[in-house]
């Protein structure tokens, strides 16, 4: 028997596609890359954008194919909001919640097993089949609370939801006892981790997070509920994970501006494992959109944090989230946006065109009246302010000494493939050095990338 496994959208759904291709494997199930050879097909879905779903509709007359011909059965999981649930329901042979993913034996009667109760963080202790041997995604909370109108995360992952400390510890442990050199940290928001062992603050912060997500289900804008005096442990955690001997990065994602603590700023550039990149959602650089959004942070709030950011990290990497196009948005809007891009000057931006989603406080509350012309429009000019600072960036880097994580070898042209501690790909001719770390001096730049040598020793 075979299993074929589509991962739509963020790092959050590969991690959970690695649980799933776990149980599959302890099973005896035997993984394919060719949907056509497969006995199941799952799908692990993003509602997050209109774009991910096209391409689930897109394959399914061939699946429905193979379901009346072959027996080919279905499986649909993933962040999947309500109505697309129930639009799909009827084209897949199972659904289940990925916090269910334990009971996947049971859901398709693969062999003994107890269904358990799983709470939105307890699935993340299930042991994953980690997608590679020298990089690895360990998720440390799951779920938002935050409400972004154009957002489909609190519908889909539900609450924010912390793993234990010492679960992530024992992981990391594991992983760098095993040769991993790469650890990236995964959450909605990865800087609202509180570690739930911290049990009587744990309850306070649960408490105002059920009165938050009630209050906010049936209101597009409005503003958070006083936030409890107790701190976040994320800083706390990095060092944690920072103190675990051996030789690996850390990296983590993704960041929310509100939340982001003058404790954490401080705390990063002192320790070593963690590379010096940045990754927040700005989403606009309009104060009025912002407030539609919901976002909890103006566009100089936005521009403070990057100049606290810089000011503490020299040579930090700074990336960030930008949406195009959202409800209302007017040219003179969309040209604030353009100006903190070019004064920001971002290494990296991951720009899209916003998609209304079901059952979001945008898609009920507000218009999608930007045509997608201008969304295009909008999206091109910010790629090529982008394109513009990137550059000029990477070009600074030429004749530059810089720390490099080798992650394959494309035996052909004899080039190694990689990423700096910033984030960026580099390409180095020579020998295979896959999964080795090295030091490399850059020699041309483009706006995407670098080519490099291998430094020579002294």
């Amino acid at each position: 028997m075979k299993y074929y496994i589509l991962v739509i959208g963020c790092q959050m759904n590969y991690s959970d596609a690695e649980r799933i291709i776990s149980i599959m494997d302890q099973h005896g199930l035997i993984r394919t890359m060719k949907p056509d050879q497969a006995d199941y097909i799952f799908v692990v879905s993003c509602s997050v954008r209109q774009k991910a779903m096209d391409r689930i509709f897109g394959k399914l007359p061939q699946w429905k194919k193979w379901q009346k011909d072959k027996g080919v059965k279905t499986i649909l999981t993933g962040c999947v909001l309500p109505d697309d649930r129930e639009k799909l329901s009827q084209q897949f042979d199972y659904f289940f919640e990925i916090k269910d993913v334990p009971n996947l034996p049971q859901i398709l009667d693969l062999g003994k097993s107890n269904k358990n109760i799983f709470s939105n963080a307890d699935y993340l202790a299930f042991q994953p089949n980690y997608g590679s041997n020298i990089q690895a995604y360990v998720p440390i909370m799951t779920g938002c609370n935050n409400f972004c109108t154009f957002c489909a995360v609190p519908y889909t992952r539900g609450q924010e939801a912390s793993r234990p400390s010492s679960e992530i510890l024992s992981e990391i442990q594991n992983l760098v006892g095993n040769g991993y050199k790469e650890i990236t940290l995964l959450g909605q928001n990865v800087n609202a981790y509180l570690d739930p062992q911290r049990r009587h603050d744990q309850a306070v912060v649960d408490a105002r997070s059920r009165k938050y997500w009630e209050f906010n289900q049936n209101h597009p804008i409005q503003k958070r509920i006083a936030s409890t005096k107790v701190p976040k442990d994320f800083a706390k955690l990095l060092v944690q994970i920072n103190n675990i001997p051996g030789d690996f990065w850390i990296r983590f994602i993704s960041s929310n501006p509100q939340d982001v603590s003058n404790e954490l700023i401080k705390t990063l550039p002192k320790l070593e494992k963690v590379t010096p990149y940045f990754h927040f959602a700005l989403q606009s650089g309009d104060d009025e959109i912002l407030r539609k959004m919901n976002r909890r942070h103006t566009s100089q709030d936005y521009l403070d944090l990057v100049g606290k950011i810089r000011q503490h990290w020299p040579g930090v990497a700074i990336s960030t989230d930008v949406i195009v196009g959202f409800c209302g948005e007017t040219e003179e809007q969309f040209l604030n946006t353009a100006k903190i891009m070019e004064t920001v000057q971002f290494d990296m931006a991951y720009i899209a065109e916003y998609s209304p989603r079901p059952n979001t406080a945008a898609a009920r509350f507000f218009s999608d009246d930007v045509p997608d012309t201008i969304k295009e429009k909008r999206k091109n000019k910010l790629n090529a302010i982008l394109k513009k600072s990137s550059l000029q960036i990477n070009k600074k880097m030429v004749g530059k000494n810089v720390n490099v994580l080798i992650e394959k070898y494309d035996p052909g042209k004899k080039i190694n493939i990689g990423k700096t501690d910033t984030f960026k790909t580099i390409h180095i001719p020579g020998p295979d050095m896959s999964g080795q770390f090295t030091v490399a001096t850059v020699k041309t730049a483009n706006a995407w990338g670098l080519k490099g040598k291998i430094k020579k020793q002294a």
